[in-house]
């Protein structure tokens, strides 16, 4: 075998460690990107606020409620996934480009999907905290952007949660009034309330309403 020969293949085995840190650094931030760049924030908060103004604290459960915004997540997603795998997953798993160029593929859609949804007051201020120059909106670097898409996902779903709160509390406060112009002021208004909101929320088929309500709030 000769000289070079064995320094290739010597090179090519140092470099299947570095290959294997990087592919679990990649595997290791999909959570994350999943979380925060994704619709999931946005989603699981207005079915943790529901789940909240119904009053039944444990009913759905956590394993639950995050499933169904995963499965929303995946949903709402699915264009951005599919080019992705286009753009991205594919050509990588073909060969024909290198894993830093997938990144880069990857990460476009992303923030297109994610620029559809911030708005330019948040981007500003990010931009600010980290003491950048100003720039436009689609030039914002992922540090500025990301932050920027999560407060304005937190603000929009608490914004759908609280239009969403207020038929509960309505209910709370007849149930409430008519039980005092009944003297019955021993009696706890969640006891008369909570099944009357399980039963309106059951005749509106209120789940799908609510799925389809979040999903179609985004752009």
């Amino acid at each position: 075998m000769s000289l070079d020969a064995i320094v290739g293949t010597a090179g090519r085995h140092a470099g299947l460690p570095l290959q294997l840190l990087i592919s679990l650094t990649i595997l290791s931030l999909i959570p994350f990107v999943l979380v925060m760049c994704t619709s999931f924030v946005r989603i699981v908060v207005v079915l943790s606020l529901v789940r909240s103004a119904i009053g039944a604290s444990a009913l759905p459960p956590n394993a639950v409620l995050t499933g169904l915004a995963l499965v929303l997540t995946l949903a709402v997603m699915a264009p951005t996934a599919q080019r992705i795998a286009r753009e991205a997953v594919v050509p990588y798993s073909n060969g024909t480009i290198s894993a830093s160029r997938a990144i880069d593929r990857a990460l476009g859609p992303l923030q297109v999907f994610m620029l559809r949804q911030v708005r330019g007051a948040d981007v500003a201020l990010f931009e600010r905290i980290a003491r950048r120059r100003p720039e436009p909106e689609r030039s914002a670097p992922l540090t500025v952007l990301v932050p920027a898409f999560v407060v304005g996902e937190l603000r929009n779903g608490f914004a759908i949660g609280f239009a969403l709160y207020l038929p509960f509390v309505a209910i709370d406060l007849a149930v409430a009034a008519m039980l005092m112009g009944l003297g019955m002021m021993m009696l706890s208004p969640p006891v008369i309330s909570l099944p009357v909101k399980l039963l309106l929320f059951v005749m509106v088929d209120g789940w799908a309403l609510l799925c389809g309500g979040v999903a179609a709030s985004f752009r």
